[in-house]
């Protein structure tokens, strides 16, 4: 009884979690001058990415591999075709030139980077497949790139709304903290509760992770880029989808492979594909999306082609 009650606080704290990481990271971007997409690439999308992380680094310490890559994995399939498609239906979203040439194909590198370095069997002729941890820091350096990256575009763009709402520094810091804490807490219950219905029906620890665990680490992306989107801050809810699915890749899983080599099935190759694809075809949405570059009807579609998803899953089993 006590769980079901957990799970549905959970889910209290991620709408009021996500409300006010939002209105925190909007108001210090006002403040300081630097453009709500890199608070969104980089705050709110390290904020929302620490259920994946906590999750990730629990499930290689205790040996359960497949959760720990098919979290990543569907956490970014989840973010692209379910949350940025739902998010896109609740209000079609301005992408800006820097993000469509810039960050979305940085998204892409990373995960072609995964692809390679998960590809031992088929590059090198093995017969397993290992991210170890040489492998964790090429990650962790390409996340270097990134975060460099981020501070040379730091004041681009800036965003000089007047609907944005400004708090001082110490309680934009504090919506800040205490929005991530409300997320990681309600992420952490929901998901508890999500494993032990999934545990019960005996499914495999890829589909849990893929599926289930995924879902539940990505509820924070969820309702952070909804409410951004329905705020109209429209930089921080796709900044917040494609800086968490670079931050899910370089720094998630690089430092879940330096704890601990991550084995690689050749089942979960056919999950990094799929990721490849969704990603690429974000960035095709981008150039043919019309003025608003992110409508509701390719919203649509992502969410349909999530649908299809997890029809394959389940059957694949």
């Amino acid at each position: 009884m006590l769980s079901y009650f957990l799970f549905i606080i959970g889910f209290f704290l991620l709408i009021k979690g996500a409300d006010w990481l939002v209105d925190g990271a909007s108001s210090l971007a006002k403040k300081t001058g630097i453009s709500t997409i890199v608070i969104g690439l980089t705050i709110v999308s390290f904020g929302t990415s620490m259920p994946e992380f906590v999750v990730n680094v629990l499930a290689n310490i205790k040996g359960t591999a497949d959760i720990a890559l098919g979290n990543i994995l569907g956490s970014n399939i989840i973010n692209i075709l379910l949350i940025l498609g739902l998010s896109m239906i609740v209000r079609p979203l301005i992408v800006k030139n820097n993000t469509i040439w810039k960050e979305i194909p940085l998204a892409v590198l990373a995960v072609v980077v995964l692809w390679i370095l998960a590809s031992d069997v088929f590059l090198n002729n093995t017969f397993e497949a290992f991210l170890d941890r040489t492998d964790g820091l090429v990650m962790l350096l390409f996340f270097l790139i990134f975060l460099y990256y981020i501070i040379s575009i730091r004041h681009k763009d800036v965003d000089m709304d007047d609907k944005i709402k400004k708090f001082s520094y110490p309680v934009s810091g504090l919506m800040i903290l205490a929005g991530t804490g409300c997320l990681v807490l309600g992420g952490k219950w929901i998901v508890d509760g999500a494993l032990l219905i999934a545990q019960s029906l005996g499914v495999s620890e890829a589909l849990i992770g893929l599926t289930v665990v995924a879902i539940g680490t990505s509820l924070p992306e969820l309702a952070t880029s909804v409410v951004a989107a329905a705020k109209k801050n429209s930089d921080i809810a796709v900044g917040n989808i494609v800086g968490s699915n670079i931050f899910n890749i370089f720094w998630v899983l690089g430092i879940t492979s330096l704890i601990r080599p991550l084995p690689v099935s050749t089942k979960i190759n056919t999950d990094i594909l799929v990721v490849l694809l969704v990603t690429f075809l974000l960035f095709v949405f981008t150039l043919t999306g019309g003025k608003a570059k992110l409508t509701r009807k390719q919203g649509i579609i992502f969410v349909s082609l999530y649908v299809i998803y997890i029809v394959y899953l389940i059957i694949r089993g």
